[in-house]
């Protein structure tokens, strides 16, 4: 297949570099599709367009980290018949994997719009900015099947070592996103950018069905599908789903809890999950790549290669995490008057940043232990820690801090002190995880 890596007999460098650089480029233009959407609204339709955009955020970044963790399980079972030279396993594993996606995501389009009303309620959102979250969020959801298929197309090529053509693909949708955006929000107002998002989303998938069938890069075959490997699909998938979206719940909750400080509280909430986006994406891109390269190289039964892959992960994340948390920090006033410009906004923002800081670095180190017990084969493993720290330590601790009076402090607080519990369970579980695949 084009663009395959040999991590297991390769250089380790020259293999991590090139399957996650085109990964953290991919990610970074994420970043500016997601940017595109914040900057044309908050100056073109002011803060409280902004802070219903902010309402909406959550549950888009739920769906995306449903489809990010179903996917991740799919690369788990697929990265490791790969690496153990399973042919007739692999063809399996895609023809049955992808006719549940499609199912699958059809169902959750469904199930999201029927009770769109309900979950926006339940967001907290205020009533002045109710019907522009609703109709944002109608228009982005009947796009999510596109959405879902893209992201498990990059899964599956990067299984195979290939993670160039994501880069194209992204940098594709972002230039259509950037281009239709300003103009259907002046001609249609608010959901025009969610329509602008869904179109370049549709071209983007069709861009990346074209790529794959003329290269006959794989196929998917009724012939191959096989119902023995749901089973083992949802035992990987489920864990990875629960493992991605945690902290798309955790951001739920908590921007149900800074909607009770006002329309600046939310907007200024929204510009830090729009900024922290430079600052997780690249750790994302890590966890994503090791969960690949991990798999193959137990597949290939070579544990010291894992190894190696994960120290190297961690060397390169902490150093790029510290230099762009520095560059946040510093400019974050700046920043935040690129989306709103707001005093109150700016001020928000800065005071995140500063609290915050170091977590970033650590979610680096946290990613890369998880990313590697996921190749491993123990996504449940990463469930239960992102369940502790995310669900068991940040949001009670979010509430108990907000209750006793210290105000969106407490809120900022609590995720830092989150950050640092969860580096140092992720570090213990990993370490211990290899040793005993080791022995």
């Amino acid at each position: 297949m084009n663009g395959k890596i040999d991590f297991i007999n390769g250089d380790t460098k020259k293999c991590l570099l090139s399957m996650t650089l085109p990964m953290i480029v991919a990610m970074f233009l994420n970043v500016a599709y997601n940017l595109v959407d914040s900057l044309w609204i908050g100056n073109l339709l002011g803060e409280q367009a902004y802070a219903a955009l902010t309402n909406s955020t959550p549950i888009i970044l739920i769906l995306t980290s449903i489809g990010m963790g179903a996917t991740n399980g799919v690369s788990i079972l697929l990265s490791q018949a790969i690496g153990a030279k399973k042919d007739v396993k692999k063809n399996r594993v895609l023809s049955t994997s992808f006719f549940v996606s499609v199912i699958f995501s059809i169902l959750i389009t469904i199930l999201l719009e029927v009770f769109l009303n309900p979950i926006l309620t339940a967001l907290n959102t205020p009533d002045e900015i109710f019907d522009m979250a609703r109709s944002y969020l109608f228009m982005y959801i009947l796009g999510y099947v596109a959405v879902y298929l893209y992201l498990y197309f990059t899964a599956v090529l990067r299984s195979f070592g290939n993670t160039m053509f994501q880069a194209v693909a992204m940098l594709v949708s972002t230039l259509l996103n950037a281009i239709l955006d300003p103009i259907l929000i002046r001609i249609i107002g608010f959901h025009g950018a969610a329509i602008a998002t869904l179109t370049s989303q549709i071209i983007c998938l069709i861009f990346m069905c074209i790529y794959i069938s003329k290269k006959k890069l794989f196929k998917f075959t009724l012939s191959d599908f096989d119902k023995s490997e749901i089973m083992p699909l949802i035992k990987n998938s489920v864990p990875s789903i629960i493992q991605q979206s945690i902290p798309a719940i955790s951001t739920t909750f908590l921007t149900a809890l800074v909607s009770g400080y006002g329309i600046s509280a939310i907007a200024g909430y929204g510009v830090t999950g729009k900024l922290e986006t430079i600052l997780f994406y690249p750790a994302m891109a890590l966890n994503m790549v090791l969960t690949s390269i991990v798999g193959q190289c137990i597949g290939g039964k070579r544990i010291d290669r894992a190894k190696d892959y994960l120290k190297l992960s961690l060397k390169y994340g902490s150093i790029t995490l510290i230099i762009l948390s520095l560059i946040i920090i510093v400019f974050s006033k700046q920043l935040a008057g690129l989306f709103v410009a707001s005093e109150n906004v700016a001020v928000i923002v800065n005071q995140y940043f500063t609290i915050v800081s170091i977590g970033y670095v650590l979610y680096t180190i946290t990613s890369c232990c998880l990313g590697t017990l996921n190749g491993l084969g123990k996504p449940t493993r990463s469930m239960i820690l992102m369940i502790f720290y995310y669900i068991i330590i940040r949001i009670p601790l979010a509430y108990i801090f907000a209750s006793l009076g210290s105000g969106l402090t407490g809120i900022w607080l609590s995720i830092l002190i989150s950050h640092i519990i969860a580096c140092i369970a992720s570090v213990v579980c990993g370490i211990g995880s290899m040793k005993i695949k080791e022995s």
